[in-house]
């Protein structure tokens, strides 16, 4: 595949080498040519010099031939213009913009435009590196509204089918960590003693099924 990226900071030139040592070839845009300066070496992509939604600088990159778009550049009204472009002008169908306000994160994706919201992703990461186990969320979409996240289950769900289990708690469960693999649910999944049960569901629903699953469950009269 060739991949064109807009922003050669950390996080555009790391991308670059891994794109780069998975055998894609890669084009990359900075407006600052001493952005380039970060790329190792034996860097073999394009170095484009402009900005990402002239479409000028687009297709001395190569947009025509991309397979995929991505703007990692440190301006977010420059990254989702240049996605928009990528998209709209040149019919990238995969496309991908870093934002720093999540608040944007809702109209963008409205758009079409696939968001990683870097401030709200890493405060995620480190809430939950701060807080008890399971209280803030794996994952999250970009507009807020559904979570994956780690619930606590109550001893006595041990041997419940995880069918049983999302029915009583009304949610659905992801998946199972079970002595550090992932278990994908089948219908004769069962809940076993240290499994750590992951759920997607809306984020103003996760109280209630937390008080659910950290309960017994209820005997059928």
């Amino acid at each position: 595949m060739h991949i064109v990226i807009m922003g050669c900071g950390r996080v555009g030139s790391t991308l670059a080498h891994i794109l780069e040592d998975s055998g894609h070839s890669v084009a990359i845009i900075d407006r600052d040519p001493q952005a380039f300066r970060r790329l190792r070496a034996g860097f073999r992509g394009r170095r484009v010099t402009g900005v990402g939604f002239d479409r000028d600088v687009l297709t001395e990159a190569g947009i025509e031939s991309a397979t995929a778009y991505v703007a990692v550049s440190s301006g977010d009204n420059s990254n989702i213009i240049s996605a928009r472009v990528a998209r709209e002008t040149f019919g990238v169908d995969n496309v991908v913009a870093r934002i720093y306000d999540p608040r944007r994160a809702e109209v963008y994706q409205r758009l079409g435009i696939p968001t990683v919201a870097t401030v709200r992703w890493t405060a995620d990461q480190i809430m939950r590196r701060i807080s008890p186990e399971g209280a803030e969320p794996l994952w999250r979409d970009p507009t807020g509204t559904v979570v994956l996240a780690e619930v606590t289950v109550h001893p006595s769900w041990i041997g419940t089918r995880v069918h049983d289990l999302e029915a009583s708690a009304r949610t659905r469960a992801a998946f199972v960590n079970r002595i550090g693999e992932a278990v994908t649910i089948a219908d004769d999944t069962v809940v076993q003693e240290g499994d750590v049960l992951h759920v997607i569901a809306a984020e103003n629903d996760m109280d209630r099924i937390n008080k659910v699953l950290a309960a017994a469950p209820e005997e059928d009269d």
